[in-house]
């Protein structure tokens, strides 16, 4: 099979598609025939070495693509279907693909059974990619937060991908969201669900219970949380420090078969909307890394072996 991966650090040009053996489900483990994959922020952070040292160095195969829709392909010889999956089974899922040789944009990729759920019966598999990472990551970062029914929460970087979910699942509990992106994205993010939408100049400060910082602000976005409230960010280990006794942290996306079957609900229910900027063929997932580079995209480039 064909899988993009990285041996050395740098630009989309570090993307090589190599040819590698199809690989076999363990116990507790799935295949899925890949039907598309979405690009995502954190594939050029591993191309260009942001993770070099904590997750292996160049000179090491390094797997690209968390989000997989597809088609169950197989699953252990031994326990016949994994955790009620089959072989032929539509589904999504997450793989937590930092470290791994192979991630999701290959033609073929091994999830643990309790990472699927099934496909959304809405949207086709190119809009069904987009769920799982983003989704996930808007969803669990929620649930850290804690808030309640009419409390107010700040999403920064509220027009991409987990920001615009989190503005949908916030909404969606009854909380008052805030929307900051830029001004030409205003209609996007309330048409999400934003009770409020605003500039960075004008964010009052302490003006929020909370601030879901999506589009990383670190201080700045601090700065808006009043006092005793909470801050999240999305990069762990990179939350700045508490201050005027804000709970301060980052949320650490992890693979939920059970959640992400909720959350594929919702997508149905209409509640969440999948949003796709480009596709690109696997072939061409250099020239997919280019194009997330240039920036300005809106919704997620989807790779389609």
């Amino acid at each position: 099979m064909r899988a993009a991966v990285v041996t050395a650090f740098g630009d989309p040009e570090a993307v090589e598609i190599i040819e590698t053996d199809v690989p076999e489900p363990a116990a507790g483990q799935v295949r899925i025939k890949v039907a598309a994959a979405t690009l995502n922020p954190v594939d050029a952070e591993v191309r260009a070495g942001a993770f070099a040292g904590i997750f292996g160095g160049a000179g090491e195969r390094h797997g690209l693509g968390w989000d997989v829709a597809g088609t169950v392909d197989g699953v252990d010889a031994t326990a016949g279907a994994t955790a009620g999956w089959s072989v032929g089974d539509e589904v999504v899922a997450l793989l937590f693909a930092m470290g791994a040789s192979l991630g999701t944009h290959a033609d073929y990729v091994i999830v643990d059974a309790d990472a699927v759920a099934k496909a959304p019966t809405t949207a086709d598999a190119v809009h069904a990619a987009t769920l799982p990472l983003n989704a996930l990551t808007a969803a669990q970062a929620l649930d850290q937060l804690d808030l309640q029914k009419g409390q107010e929460l700040l999403v920064t970087g509220a027009a991409g991908a987990v920001g615009g979910y989190a503005v949908q699942l916030a909404s969606h509990r009854g909380i008052s969201v805030t929307a900051l992106a830029r001004e030409s994205d205003e209609e996007l993010v309330r048409s999400l669900g934003a009770a409020h939408f605003a500039s960075s100049d004008a964010v009052k400060a302490g003006s929020a219970d909370a601030v879901l910082d999506a589009a990383v602000l670190g201080e700045a976005a601090l700065e808006w949380v009043r006092d005793g409230g909470a801050y999240l960010g999305v990069i762990p280990q990179a939350a700045p420090a508490s201050v005027r006794g804000v709970r301060t942290g980052a949320v650490s996306v992890a693979p939920d078969g059970a959640r992400l079957a909720e959350l594929v609900a919702l997508l149905d229910e209409g509640v969440l909307t999948a949003r796709v900027a480009e596709t690109y063929a696997l072939d061409d997932a250099v020239k997919a890394h280019a194009r997330l580079a240039e920036g300005g995209v809106r919704g997620r480039i989807v790779l389609v072996p």
